[in-house]
């Protein structure tokens, strides 16, 4: 199997896009095994809460054993970037798939960048999405 770390957050646009760029892998119902990361804020949170109990963890979650893909939730706490770093080393993941934000490089720069921190440190690939754009119907006439 291939074990895909996809660690999300609140934001339900780059959920949606981690879900599907896990689900455009090839065969992914046949190969493909999802870890569903989220990273609460304190460790006591973290374990009292599943993945699940959380809007996007239960969209997420539901898409992918929908779509056949082998899903296991793991909830930690702390820095999302070092958490997502000790998960994927510890479960020894084949990829993390991240929903990154648009972000000045005055921002990054003053409010650091989870993306950028994993994909500078981590020691395997890291694809980052963006944000799922909805396409626009064309007007009928």
């Amino acid at each position: 199997m291939y074990e895909v770390l996809l660690p999300i957050d609140r934001d339900e646009s780059r959920t949606r896009a981690q879900v599907e760029s896990v689900l455009d892998l090839p065969n992914a119902g046949e190969s493909v095994h999802v870890r569903l990361l989220h990273v609460f804020d304190n460790h006591e949170e973290a374990e009292q809460t599943s993945v699940r109990q959380t809007t996007n963890g239960r969209e997420a979650y539901d898409q992918l054993t929908e779509d056949g893909v082998a899903t296991t939730t793991v909830s930690e706490h702390g820095d999302p970037a070092d958490a997502i770093l000790r998960t994927a080393s510890a479960e020894n993941v084949d990829m993390i798939v991240l929903g990154g934000r648009k972000r000045s490089p005055l921002g990054s720069l003053l409010f650091g960048s989870v993306s950028q921190t994993v994909s500078l440190k981590a020691d395997r690939p890291v694809t980052i999405t963006g944000e799922l754009v909805e396409k626009e119907q064309p007007a009928s006439a």
